[in-house]
């Protein structure tokens, strides 16, 4: 036996399991090596944008007040708006959660009589509230404000149902608004090539409408982000892919220069818009955070990977497969039973770091509408670039694995996850 298999057997894990696991792992390391790559170019691209500014240390000091002249700050937006290919950025520890970020987005550039076409059908859960198309009234979502929404639902094989696109779009179509990552359902992420591909078709119907992406979860699966395909403005949260681990808070929005002013003066207020607000010492770490980042997504990438071949070897349904190509780093798992899905995030949350000893359960968490149970042993607060894993309590019960600082993180967390669920005689190996 291995020495590493006996560290395993050691905490806790049945060598039935392991034995499993380190088969299915031998026969996926080709898809690792494209991920490797991925990660490589991704790497230079972060280090070409940090060397262009002249990074230095000067640069994660402190300031205080209005936050005038905050050279840190100004420096980190510009970065990510080369990293992304933009013309402009904004970069705060303010900005709450990737929700937080696209809502300021939204609230930033549409204006009463626009129409937001959703192009992906129903988005996140969290945002129903904010676009207004949830049963809760008197919180000053789009609607109330005098904003249509529309929405095209993908078709059944997960692509964009491009003839029904073409046809919601109109004179008071403001925004095409566009969800990369799976969410709560049962599809792959959208490629960027696939994203590229219906903005051709958009513009050739109407060239001036904003095509907007929400990315959390998507950055740095690929050579290409959606802004270098032709999207104007995207959004994400540093506590994802692009905080590496280590930023502690905060989103980001990039894009064109005149969006992105308009979504400052939401940010703060009219007139003033990104040239205050406090980075509250947290440039460093988020500097160190999205330079670590093309590593850290590809080490949770690989575990993704693992778990996908695991799980439908098992017999289980998996999105995605395997050897499909990626786009962020969610990988979903029909368990079909809810005492199933329960177990899963159990052994996720006994593979963590941090909170190794809780038990998660389902609750009702706000902005969801069915319970949820969440797992996450983190060491920022609800950091889904850790080992994590999230379900709502419904039928067909997909639970969703994400993250990993390190893939060596994630292979735990499958292991722990299917030795839970062998050792309630849920699943038979």
């Amino acid at each position: 036996m291995k020495l590493i298999d006996t560290m395993y057997e050691e905490m806790g894990i049945d060598l039935k399991v392991i034995e499993l696991i380190n088969s299915a792992e031998e026969s996926i390391k080709k898809n690792f090596e494209k991920i490797n790559t991925i990660a490589e170019y991704n790497q230079l691209k972060v280090l070409k944008a940090f060397q262009k500014n002249r990074l230095s240390d000067k640069h994660f000091n402190w300031n205080t007040g209005y936050g005038y002249d905050d050279i840190g700050r100004e420096t980190l937006e510009r970065v990510f708006s080369d990293i992304f290919n933009t013309e402009d950025a904004i970069v705060r520890p303010l900005i709450v959660n990737g929700t937080h970020a696209l809502t300021l987005a939204l609230t930033g550039i549409l204006r009463p009589g626009d129409t937001m076409l959703s192009i992906t059908g129903k988005p996140y859960d969290t945002l129903e509230d904010v676009i207004g198309i949830s049963n809760k009234k008197g919180q000053g979502s789009l609607i109330e404000y005098g904003i249509k929404y529309k929405e095209v639902k993908l078709t059944d094989n997960g692509f964009f149902d491009k003839k029904n696109i073409l046809n919601q779009i109109d004179n008071s179509t403001k925004m095409i608004y566009i969800q990369r990552s799976s969410g709560y359902s049962f599809r792959k992420a959208l490629t960027i090539d696939e994203i590229k591909s219906i903005i051709i078709h958009i513009r050739n119907i109407k060239n001036d409408v904003i095509v907007m992406v929400d990315n959390c979860y998507g950055e740095f699966l690929d050579y290409k982000e959606p802004t270098d395909v032709g999207v104007d403005i995207m959004a994400g949260s540093l506590i994802k892919n692009p905080g590496g681990g280590l930023a502690l808070s905060g989103g980001y929005i990039v894009g064109k220069k005149d969006l992105i002013e308009l979504i400052s003066f939401k940010l703060t207020s009219p007139g003033i818009g990104k040239e205050c607000g406090l980075m509250f010492g947290q440039s460093r770490s988020i500097f160190q955070g999205l330079f670590m980042a093309p590593t850290v997504v590809s080490g949770a990438l690989k575990g993704a990977v693992l778990c996908s071949k695991v799980y439908n070897d098992l017999g289980f349904k998996v999105s995605p497969m395997p050897d499909d190509n990626r786009s962020d780093i969610i990988q979903s798992i029909v368990l079909e039973d809810s005492s199933r899905v329960i177990e899963f995030c159990k052994g996720i949350q006994e593979a963590s770091p941090v909170d190794s000893f809780v038990t998660p359960i389902p609750w009702d968490m706000p902005g969801y509408n069915s319970e949820v149970i969440m797992a996450a042993g983190a060491f920022v607060q609800g950091s889904s670039i850790e080992l994590s894993a999230d379900a709502p309590i419904k039928e067909p019960y997909i639970v969703y694995f994400q993250g990993g600082l390190t893939y060596e993180h994630s292979k735990f967390g499958v292991l722990k996850s299917l030795n839970a669920l062998v050792n309630k005689n849920l699943i038979t190996i």
